[in-house]
């Protein structure tokens, strides 16, 4: 049987398959959406199957399919192993990794990922979807994202939660605070202080919450935000102190503000990767993925 397409009408296929959106995939190889569409038909025509069944929401591979892109992925991966086994092919490759994470991770932790990232793929551009928990859950559950970073594991079948770290809450202030020279406080102590908290669209409010139930603070919060970034911001500017995730504070970098450990009880939430068990990873996605994991064990 004479082969009528190439590689490229193969990624394009690829690129269907794991973003499930006309757009989105072509955004990701850089192509129109029109041309994306001519590269599937092409491909479909080639090897006389229907390979997707297309709606006005979605796009779904039919069983032929699912069995060739079970056949391609591998072929595509053998392919670039040889390649990358023969020459230096990172900084050449391209295309677009989506990643979403909580803010709380995404300030100080992912800029150091992406920047190692970028330094062996160049161009190859990285979309951080920075949201709340359950917009994580949300990104990686539509396709919208390639991976999340999350300390929400959600209740979906097709869902994996890899736990990567026990991240503890700790108290947040300035230098220049009367708590700063402590090593620990009570829970109970930091609510004597002036403080600033989350609201209750949070996700690290909810673990808070069901944390500290049976303590109730000795007076209420100067002011609410809803994301951790924002919190520390008002620390920063010395409006109280803040209990946060011990990864949303710089671990070297020069900082007005220091961490105290916070105690009785301690409380931890478990950050990990989220991914759908579906979900066709390419390999640079898959890349960006190890070398994340790589940067939790080293921490």
């Amino acid at each position: 049987m004479p082969v009528n397409f190439d590689l490229s009408d193969l990624y394009a296929f690829r690129a269907l398959v794991e973003y499930g959106n006309f757009r989105i995939a072509a955004e990701s190889i850089c192509l129109s959406q029109s041309a994306l569409s001519r590269r599937i038909d092409k491909l479909e025509t080639a090897l006389g199957l229907k390979l997707f069944e297309r709606t006005t929401r979605r796009v779904m591979l039919t069983l032929k399919g699912q069995a060739f892109a079970e056949r391609s992925t591998q072929l595509l991966a053998d392919l670039e192993a040889v390649m990358a086994d023969l020459s230096e092919v990172s900084a050449v490759r391209t295309g677009l990794v989506t990643v979403a994470c909580v803010p709380s991770a995404a300030y100080y932790f992912m800029p150091r990922v992406i920047r190692s990232f970028q330094a062996r793929y160049p161009r190859v551009r990285v979309k951080l979807i920075d949201s709340s928990a359950g917009n994580v859950y949300d990104a990686v559950v539509s396709g919208q994202a390639d991976f999340g970073l999350s300390f929400s594991a959600g209740s979906q079948p097709d869902m994996a939660f890899l736990p990567l770290l026990e991240d503890r809450y700790v108290a947040a202030c300035r230098h220049d605070h009367p708590l700063a020279s402590r090593k620990s406080i009570s829970w109970r102590e930091f609510y004597q202080h002036d403080w600033v908290g989350l609201d209750k669209t949070s996700g690290n409010r909810n673990v808070l919450d069901r944390a500290l139930a049976h303590i109730a603070p000795a007076k209420p919060s100067i002011c609410e935000t809803r994301h951790v970034t924002t919190l520390l911001g008002m620390v920063e500017a010395g409006l109280g102190i803040a209990a946060v995730p011990a990864m949303s504070l710089p671990i070297s970098e020069p900082s007005a503000l220091t961490s105290v450990a916070l105690v009785d009880p301690l409380v931890n939430r478990t950050v990990g990767l989220l991914k759908k068990h579906t979900r066709l990873q390419s390999h640079i996605a898959a890349e960006l993925e190890n070398l994340l994991i790589e940067q939790f064990q080293q921490r």
